[in-house]
């Protein structure tokens, strides 16, 4: 008798959804936290990956980015130049460092950081995305890169 077909007290075996069930949590408990982690990692980064190459062309922000931080994406906290710089800056840069699982705890706090400025000044609305993104910054934060990634190699990760 195996741990799914386990008896009742009564003598009966489980429901077959019983049995369903454990199976499924028994696969999920073996999985690596790899797995997870590098989608964790390479999904959020797609996005500020390609928001970002919207905001340049070659090594210049374009003028409609220059414009969007002055117009719609105003923040109250400091001046429209100075945040476009620095986002475009960020999303290039910890976008490559959590798609490789470099530096990935900070890199994902640092996105975790932004996405909480977009969700709080820019797109109040779009909650589900944000918060979408913000569970992969936190898990990522909480259990780090996985094996599939420079830190890991690079022994940087616990």
């Amino acid at each position: 008798m195996t741990k799914i077909d386990t008896l009742h007290s009564d003598g009966q075996r489980s429901h077959p959804v019983l049995r369903a069930l454990r199976a499924a949590d028994s696969f999920g408990a073996r999985m690596p936290w790899s797995v997870p982690a590098l989608l964790a990692r390479l999904m959020p980064a797609w996005v500020f990956w390609a928001s970002a190459r919207t905001k340049v062309d070659g090594f210049t922000i374009t003028d409609s980015t220059w414009w969007l931080f002055e117009n719609e994406y105003a923040l109250p906290i400091i001046p429209f130049a100075l945040a476009a710089v620095l986002a475009t800056l960020a999303e290039h840069v910890f976008a490559i460092c959590l798609a490789f699982g470099f530096a990935t705890r900070l890199s994902a706090a640092a996105l975790l950081g932004m996405t909480l400025v977009i969700q709080v000044f820019v797109y109040p609305t779009a909650w589900v995305t944000h918060g979408l993104w913000a569970v992969c910054f936190l898990a990522l934060i909480a259990k780090g890169p996985g094996a599939a990634s420079l830190d890991r190699v690079m022994r940087l990760d616990r």
